[in-house]
């Protein structure tokens, strides 16, 4: 056949092929774009929207009880002008060289503050942060109406950062305290509105979840009171003191902190668990300050070591590591080594939570507290003292050092004077002098000048009873010592093997 003949039909074929081609892709995209959309369900719309109406009937319930707070303080600073009027600069160079001499004034100016507040009674009272009524001058609130009022500080409590205001003069009638909830009921999941001015916008309305409860270690003051709530709802500066409401329109936190390297928003926010809250304002409304329980024991968490030693199945309960002499637990029979378990009811599980809830209980009440002793559970009632800030300090001892190799550490003896430069008067035991680098006892975290009191749950009063309890000890895989420090008493595992 013809060369030339053959190509045209090649070409034929080639440009037919390449139109079959590109219609069957036209078809097929035109058979994709074709294929119906399937309508949302009107299952889902319902749900969606009784969501949505939830969360505004909620908004619609919590705002009016929702107050923005402003404060002002005065604050001198020197004045920085140029000293021959801002329009002249240059003449520095050239003026009076004793005006050159004179020093700045100084000038004075208003520093304000924002932050949020919740309505609790009819009578104007008021509950917010400590740290947006700290240290100023002038307080207002405005309320969700749009009017503003003077307030004065009823009280306040720097270690839970709470603080209660009332407003001045003449109270408004039409004041709406806002529903208190149940913060102990609350699940990490359910869904929670925070309410507040942040940023300076008013009744501002964010939602989230619970995060998880029980947060603590926030501020890193050990003085604090902390077991906040974390939620994911969006808190900025100016929610601090804003309610953490429910989907019952109840508030169960108040809004006071976030976790950020930004300074805003970053899904990390925390609130104060208003059982906690409560107790507080009761006191401070009561009596301008808040009284707070105390059994006078130091206490520590169970780790699977400790838990280990003492019989305990689990790490669930606190350890009580040291008695002040004449306290509420000396004198119902605690005793150092037991773990308690409950508390008035309520489970220990740690020592933040013990904590809490001894401040949290009345002064005078009698509770029972069930510890395990010698691996045994028993009940011991303790009537629960008040928690002045006082330091107790208990007993002394004598002889010369010794060195305790297998444990890389040395001992010497408790001497009059070395307890008064330590702090141990009143106390018996032996003080660590040297602890060797990457020994057993430097793992441990004991350090020089820690006391050690009982090896093994016996107690150790000089060196001769401290090389005994060694020797005693010297076929085990670890000790058991309790050491005290400034920082108070503790129980540490040594393993030596």
């Amino acid at each position: 056949m013809n060369p030339k003949r053959l190509q045209a039909i090649g070409l034929t074929l080639g440009l037919g092929l390449f139109v079959a081609t590109g219609l069957l892709l036209t078809t097929g995209l035109d058979r994709v774009e074709r294929t119906p959309v399937q309508p949302v369900s009107e299952r889902s719309v319902a749900a969606l929207q009784d969501m949505s109406d939830t969360f505004a009937e909620v908004a619609a319930h919590v705002k009016p009880s929702v107050v923005t707070v402003y404060s002002e303080k005065s604050v001198r600073m020197p004045d920085m002008q140029f000293p021959f009027g801002d329009d002249m600069p240059f003449r520095w160079f050239f003026g009076d060289p004793q005006q050159r001499r004179q020093m700045p004034k100084e000038r004075k100016f208003k520093q304000s503050g924002m932050g949020s507040g919740i309505i609790v009674d009819k009578e104007g009272r008021i509950l917010t942060n400590h740290h947006v009524i700290d240290g100023m001058d002038e307080l207002s609130v405005k309320l969700a109406s749009g009017a503003k009022y003077d307030v004065e500080v009823v009280g306040d409590d720097p270690r839970t950062d709470l603080a209660v205001l009332r407003i001045k003069g003449k109270v408004p009638k039409d004041l709406v305290p806002a529903e208190i909830g149940d913060s102990d009921a609350l699940r990490v999941g359910d869904w929670v509105l925070a309410i507040g001015a942040p940023f300076g916008y008013e009744q501002t309305v964010t939602a989230g979840i619970i995060s998880a409860k029980g947060r603590a270690g926030i501020d890193r003051d050990r003085d604090k009171y902390e077991d906040f709530i974390q939620t994911d709802a969006a808190i900025n500066p100016g929610n601090s003191g804003g309610p953490l409401v429910n989907l019952k329109g109840q508030v169960i936190g108040i809004n006071t902190a976030i976790a950020t390297s930004v300074g805003q928003f970053a899904g990390v926010g925390f609130a104060i668990p208003v059982s906690m809250a409560q107790h507080v304002m009761r006191d401070l409304i009561a009596s301008g300050k808040v009284t707070r329980g105390f059994l006078g024991i130091v206490i520590q968490d169970l780790n699977e070591d400790l838990a280990e030693q003492f019989g305990i199945t689990g790490t669930k309960g606190v350890l009580i590591s040291q008695i002040s002499k004449d306290s509420p637990a000396a004198k119902a029979g605690l005793k150092v080594g037991d773990v308690i378990q409950s508390f008035d009811g309520r489970p220990a599980e740690s020592t933040l939570r013990l904590r809490n809830m001894v401040a949290d209980t009345s002064p005078g009440k009698k509770v029972p507290v069930v510890v395990v002793r010698d691996g045994k559970e028993r009940t011991i009632t303790v009537e629960v003292g008040v928690l002045t800030g006082d330091k107790e300090q208990a007993a002394a001892g004598s002889e010369a050092g010794t060195s305790a190799d297998k444990l890389g550490l040395t001992v010497q003896p408790l001497t009059a004077d070395n307890a008064r430069d330590l702090g141990y008067e009143g106390e018996t035991g032996v003080v660590i002098g040297e602890v060797k680098d990457d020994s057993p006892a430097a793992t441990a975290e004991l350090r020089p000048g820690d006391l050690i009191t009982e090896i093994n749950r016996e107690k150790i009063s000089s060196v001769a009873e401290f090389r005994a309890a060694l020797d005693k000890a010297k076929d085990k895989d670890s000790i058991l010592f309790l050491v005290k420090s400034k920082a108070g008493s503790r129980f540490v595992i040594v393993r030596v093997k």
